[in-house]
């Protein structure tokens, strides 16, 4: 083969390429919406999704006037402990699978400030649509933005297939 030939046959491995690659377009249900895409949750972004997160509702508050959250251990394990327990149920509520609520599940964890709001969500989405979706219901957005709020616990597990069970907390 000379130097043309393979120069040829390449170009033309490039536009088979272009034509058989993924496209970006959202993938159409039978109800004729979009399909989910899911956000697989690596180790590398899990590092950062808590903090992120946090940074953005800090700029919420702070357009508001309220001070800034602070993450808090406990209640961040009471968050991871809701996570896996509505992934477990397959639902998405404030109860556990033991009947507790967000007050006796704070507890546990040794919670020592007021418990004062608890946030969930089941989703395919980041947690930064997932903030977007708290803060489009004022019922929601009242939590986030609560003045009293001074701790925040926030966690989230992702199943196999990709949903993500999200839970944030607030405290004063």
């Amino acid at each position: 083969m000379d130097r043309r030939t393979v120069l040829i046959m390449g170009g033309a491995a490039t536009v088979l390429a272009a034509c058989v690659g993924g496209t970006d377009e959202p993938r159409i249900g039978s109800d004729g919406k979009p399909l989910p895409r899911v956000y697989r949750i690596t180790p590398a972004e899990a590092e950062k999704i808590p903090y992120r997160l946090l940074d953005s509702v800090n700029t919420l508050r702070q357009a508001k006037g309220a001070m800034p959250l602070a993450f808090n251990a406990a209640l961040n394990a009471a968050a991871l402990t809701h996570s896996r327990d509505m992934a477990v149920q397959n639902r998405p509520w404030h109860f556990g699978s033991d009947g507790s609520s967000p007050l006796v599940r704070v507890q546990r964890v040794g919670y020592a400030g007021k418990f004062l709001g608890e946030l969930i969500s089941e989703t395919y989405q980041t947690e930064l649509e997932t903030l977007s979706a708290w803060m489009a219901q004022p019922d929601t957005r009242d939590i986030l933005l609560d003045p009293r709020a001074r701790e925040a616990g926030f966690s989230w597990f992702q199943e196999e297939g990709g949903k993500i069970w999200w839970t944030f907390l607030t405290g004063g």
